[in-house]
């Protein structure tokens, strides 16, 4: 059963439950959008590995997308509420109940659903209006939040207060995240690991897990 953490996103104490742990946004570095296992795994996991060695986060600032995106994320959530006609709710961070692995959607939907919500440049908005590219764009992580959070569909909305938005329902792939739960397990199993190693050499500040 997943395990529902109560922390405000982009707060201290969510920044410390990531640590070290695979997240759905980072899943794309374990996956590829067609199920194929990603060459970026190692580095990623590398990167996870130094994050408990540090006991902090390596990227904990926002960047100015991030800013962005967080400045309109309540009026993109509200357009949804009314185009939907329903109320979503806030959520902090969720983990498997190992605490290995987690995600943070912007919203639970219903008692079945998730809302992620994504504010692109003006040129991407229309690229997502256009095409399929916004579900192909983000589908490890929106599949990723479907196996964490066990829930059965996701809906993506692209936002822009001067376009109209996009919004697109996914709903869970068994087989896609049969195959990441393999690749998953595979990166974790490394972290434990070389982490194992290295408490070996002499570190004793790592983050346990």
């Amino acid at each position: 059963m997943p395990i529902y953490h109560d922390v405000p996103q982009y707060s201290v104490a969510w920044d410390n439950l990531r640590i070290g742990i695979p997240t759905s946004s980072g899943f794309e570095k374990i996956i590829t959008p067609t199920g194929k296992e990603s060459a970026q795994w190692k580095k990623y996991a590398h990167a996870l590995i130094a994050e408990r060695v540090l006991n902090r986060r390596l990227e904990s600032f926002m960047s100015p997308w991030m800013e962005r995106g967080k400045e309109l994320e309540e009026d993109a959530m509200s357009q949804y509420e009314l185009m939907r006609d329903i109320e979503t709710k806030e959520i902090g961070f969720v983990t498997t109940d190992d605490g290995k692995i987690g995600c943070s959607p912007d919203r639970l939907v219903g008692e079945d659903g998730l809302l992620e919500l994504k504010v692109p440049a003006p040129q991407t908005q229309i690229d997502y209006i256009l095409g399929e590219e916004l579900v192909k764009a983000y589908y490890p992580q929106l599949q990723g939040q479907l196996f964490v959070t066990e829930r059965k569909w996701v809906d993506i909305m692209a936002y822009h207060p001067e376009i109209p938005p996009v919004i697109t329902r996914l709903h869970r792939d068994e087989g896609y995240i049969e195959c990441m739960q393999l690749y998953l397990a595979k990166v974790t199993s490394y972290i434990d690991e070389k982490m194992a190693y290295i408490e070996t050499l002499g570190g004793n500040n790592a983050k346990k897990i």
